[in-house]
């Protein structure tokens, strides 16, 4: 029988305490949340050596799929009732969001060919509140013809208008039509059209998925754009823009951490992080975890993982998951949807999102319907401020509601090697959470991910 192999030994290690895995890595990071495990699998496909650890014993951190029994488990919930079926069956999203079917987030797992490990499926519709009453989103101009959003003459200046989007470019000048997006604004550009307001609210919410209004006093191009990828991601996939992995958004961190350790990360679950170490200059230089350590040349990590003087806190979110026995009402009976309350629509600054998912994406028992609800709170009154969101639910079998703070950090993390992530927002898609991705990567390496990959299909083939 052959001897253990001793574990190497540094100067850097105090007397009595352990190498936590090899001891030594270019990078480590804390929290296997999709942003964090996205960075280290880019991180390892460039030939760096990581440590990738979690305090949970499984992957996707905040945005993990739980199965029924560690989901009535997590919320204290008691027994998990026969009438929901198979705890097998269930794979329950803790944060629920939607991918954007050409946007970035489908570039970066074209980019490193995370789509071979996960398996996509559309999602059955796109909805929007108005004047109580939920209305399919138009982003054809055939379709915005025989829409019940707006009166006929508007009906034509929104066609006008979406034909204006489909064929602009910025790098021509002869589809601008005279107009210089890097300084009109938004609602100069809507004004220029003879929008009403109320369609400026539903583009800009429903179709660029802008959370708040205050975009409309900044130059257009970048809103331009986003509408763009909507109409482009739409016109891809037919009944939404949105698509969504089979078994549940815990796929893709998993995807993510399986290119890591393909290309040799090592990762740790079921550790927690007692102390990130720092010299005497705040330069985080490791990890301590019990009696044991590690040392890398920069630490990278989700908020939760750093002490409180290095992130601040930007808002609470509240987000309550509900079970249905019946598709959302009045959506054409979906198997899921995503549905978008503006702000504006129900006297309130920040939107209201409301998504549905069900057996058809493998995330629950046949008849069984997943929806969750999810807003920015303003006041502090949870219940009262997604009432409008569960007001369309219908009956609803069971529910879990968290609260939660939203932290950002502090720094860039150039001086202090601690690159922190930001929160997920209340949003039910990733548009927002991957510029903050992209931003984390950007800063880790100092160079921009290459995001030129077309993003056509996440069927292809390699």
């Amino acid at each position: 029988m052959s001897e253990e192999e001793p574990k190497p030994t540094f100067d850097w290690l105090p007397e009595g305490m352990e190498p936590l895995a090899d001891g030594e890595y270019d990078a480590i990071v804390m929290g296997t949340g999709l942003k964090e495990c996205v960075i280290s699998g880019l991180l390892s496909v460039q030939g760096q050596k990581i440590l990738h650890v979690d305090r949970n014993n499984y992957y996707g951190a905040e945005c993990a799929s739980l199965n029924l029994s560690n989901l009535y488990e997590k919320f204290q919930a008691g027994e998990v009732p026969s009438y929901l079926g198979s705890n097998r069956d269930y794979n329950v999203d803790l944060i629920p969001k939607f991918i954007m079917a050409c946007g970035n987030l489908t570039k970066m797992l074209l980019h490193t060919k995370v789509t071979r490990y996960l398996e996509f499926k559309s999602i059955g519709g796109s909805f929007v509140y108005k004047g109580g009453k939920i209305l399919k989103v138009p982003a054809t101009p055939e379709e915005a013809l025989r829409s019940s959003l707006m009166g006929l003459f508007e009906k034509r200046r929104f066609r006008k208008f979406l034909i204006y989007i489909d064929q602009y470019d910025k790098d021509k000048p002869e589809t601008h039509e005279k107009k210089d997006l890097t300084t009109m604004t938004m609602r100069e550009l809507y004004t220029s059209f003879g929008l009403q307001s109320d369609t400026h609210e539903f583009i800009s919410h429903a179709m660029c998925l802008q959370i708040d209004d205050v975009h409309l006093d900044k130059p257009a191009l970048p809103i331009v754009q986003e509408l763009q990828t909507y109409c482009y991601s739409l016109a891809r996939y037919g009944t939404s823009p949105y698509i969504y992995p089979m078994y549940g958004l815990g796929g893709l961190p998993e995807g993510f951490s399986r290119l890591c350790a393909i290309h040799g990360g090592t990762f740790m679950l079921n550790r927690d992080v007692d102390e990130i170490l720092t010299d005497d200059s705040g330069v985080a230089y490791g990890i301590k975890s019990g009696n044991a350590m590690a040392k890398a040349k920069i630490v990278i990590g989700d908020p939760s993982y750093f002490p409180k003087d290095k992130v601040r806190p930007t808002g609470q979110i509240v987000r309550c998951i509900c079970f249905l026995n019946h598709p959302i009402p009045n959506t054409n009976d979906s198997e899921s949807v995503q549905i978008i309350i503006p702000g504006p629509q129900v006297g309130r600054q920040n939107d209201i999102f409301v998504c549905s998912v069900s057996s058809a994406h493998n995330v629950s028992a046949r008849g069984v319907y997943i929806a969750i609800v999810s807003t920015k709170l303003e006041q502090d009154k949870a219940e009262e401020e997604m009432a409008p969101g569960l007001k369309l639910l219908g009956n609803v079998m069971q529910r879990f509601t968290t609260v939660v703070t939203t932290y950002e950090p502090v720094s860039d993390g150039l001086e202090d090697k601690s690159f922190i992530s930001s929160s997920f927002d209340a949003s039910s898609h990733f548009e927002r959470d991957v510029d903050d991705l992209l931003s984390l990567y950007k800063r880790v390496t100092g160079t921009e991910l290459d995001m030129n990959i077309n993003a056509d299909s996440v069927e292809a083939d390699y």
